[in-house]
């Protein structure tokens, strides 16, 4: 499961790696806890109009990504907040979807590396997804009116944490790059240079793929919530070419 605060963030962040485990036979699912309302530079526009635009972009980025169905939680956007209100949604999915791996963005970078500010809904869709996983999601006491209307705890065992500082796991996307920039260019309200699009894609996965070796390669960080002896992740796991750490074969 990808759980991001706008739609076209996911395809942003981790499509590639998304794309390939489903290609491996993983199930994917999306949420998109805002419909991107405010994401435009008219004033006088009209949001609910832009947020489904927005949404229909994002249903069919998804489809080129091949998930299996995304979910829109209409909260405001510019004004995400961690709330209760907020991870009771985001328990909902996990208890319906019930999957092994959540990707979420990174909530603890505020300021990039390389230079800018993370947009807030990104760092407050990151942390409620964190909260919602561990340790809501898995507590059949936490919304006890979930597991009376018949969704059952379930526990997330991996966080894949996208757009970190400090990365500890690259997954090898050279076979899905193309299927990334295909889903990034049906977020045509959100691309004002669509020409330059592939190659500002391509250089940044190429720059991420170079440590392990890859044509082209997507960084993570990941936190692991429960492991176990078959697919715990060892200490070669943030060099490895094939980091999936046991979800490429599972629901992501």
């Amino acid at each position: 499961m990808v759980i991001a605060g706008h739609p076209d963030d996911a395809d942003f962040g981790p499509a590639g790696t998304a794309a390939r485990w489903i290609d491996e036979g993983s199930t994917g699912w999306l949420v998109c806890c805002t419909s991107g309302d405010a994401g435009g530079e008219d004033p006088d526009a009209d949001p609910l109009e832009l947020a489904a635009l927005r949404e229909r972009e994002q249903r069919a980025a998804a489809d080129v990504i091949g998930y299996a169905g995304v979910s829109f939680l209409h909260m405001p956007d510019g004004a995400l907040a961690n709330d209760l209100v907020l991870r009771h949604h985001l328990v909902r999915e996990i208890r319906t979807f019930r999957p092994d791996a959540v990707l979420a963005t990174d909530p603890t970078v505020i300021f990039y590396r390389f230079g800018g500010v993370n947009h807030v809904d990104h760092r407050e869709a990151g942390l409620a997804a964190v909260d919602a996983a561990y340790p809501a999601a898995r507590n059949p006491m936490a919304f006890p009116a979930l597991a009376r209307g018949g969704l059952a705890a379930h526990r997330v065992r991996r966080l894949y944490l996208f757009w970190p500082n400090e990365p500890n796991v690259r997954v090898d996307i050279s076979s899905t790059l193309d299927r990334k920039i295909a889903a990034l260019a049906a977020h045509a309200s959100q691309i004002k240079e669509p020409d330059k699009l592939a190659e500002r894609i391509r250089s940044w996965a190429a720059e991420e793929g170079e440590p392990i070796g890859a044509a082209a390669g997507e960084a993570l960080r990941l936190v692991v919530i429960d492991d176990d002896e078959d697919e715990g992740p060892d200490s070669s796991l943030a060099n490895a070419a094939d980091a999936e750490a046991g979800a490429a074969a599972a629901s992501t």
